[in-house]
């Protein structure tokens, strides 16, 4: 691959600037705030002796619910070696943490935390490509889970998309996290693959989305094809 000056529309610079955006999410990321690539404006690239292969770019992240846009600057470390080892990031896009979401994340988590109906749901988006606006929230808390995932298994050969929530299941707790199982479906660009994958995961507006369990599940041969989200 090469090293110095990179094309900012050439596939490794956009892979690179794909991870920061799991990267974000991660830390960032809840039912109300939604991080995203929205360009980027510059890269470079360089081989890091015994440690692997860093990308510098400076990039514009997108705030998807309110349209906030930021330019960052950004690092990736991809790990050299033989076994995936997830990207090291560091990232800074301090406007785009100002924008105050706590109101409506507390209000949604006491409808759901006093709830006498767990919620359940199937197919975020359906065959048509269209969400209720009352599951929204949750499309953005199952990207943010899946985040964790798709920035776990990224490397400069992968470039990870969220296609589909196949369902999400609230279930009873003592604590005061709510805890959702769910089944998503990932796109591989690269590969073009669908790849399955089942997460237990908390979310509190404290603490965020904490993920407790996760497992690729075989691939599904017979399965529906996902709507194009992308």
């Amino acid at each position: 691959m090469a090293t110095g000056e990179l094309n900012p529309n050439h596939y490794q610079a956009q892979r690179a600037a794909k991870v920061v955006e799991h990267y974000l999410n991660t830390r960032y990321g809840s039912p109300y705030r939604l991080l995203g690539l929205h360009r980027v404006h510059s890269g470079n690239a360089e081989d890091v002796e015994d440690s692997g292969r860093k990308y510098q770019l400076e990039i514009s992240v997108q705030e998807i619910i309110s349209n906030t846009t930021e330019k960052c600057s950004a690092e990736v470390l991809f790990p050299r070696g033989g076994q995936q080892r997830s990207p090291q990031v560091q990232a800074s896009c301090e406007e785009l943490l100002k924008i105050n979401t706590t109101a409506q994340e507390e209000a949604l988590y006491q409808q759901y935390k006093m709830t006498q109906s767990l919620l359940s749901a199937h197919n975020l988006p359906d065959s048509y490509g269209h969400i209720d606006p009352d599951m929204k929230p949750f499309w953005h808390l199952c990207i943010v889970a899946s985040s964790f995932i798709m920035l776990n298994e990224s490397s400069e050969n992968t470039l990870y998309n969220m296609a589909q929530v196949a369902n999400i299941t609230q279930l009873a707790t003592e604590n005061h996290q709510l805890t959702f199982d769910c089944h998503v479906l990932l796109h591989e660009m690269v590969s073009q693959e669908i790849i399955h994958w089942k997460l237990l995961f908390t979310w509190s507006p404290p603490e965020g989305v904490k993920v407790q369990q996760m497992e690729q599940l075989p691939h599904c041969h017979d399965c529906e094809k996902p709507p194009n989200t992308n």
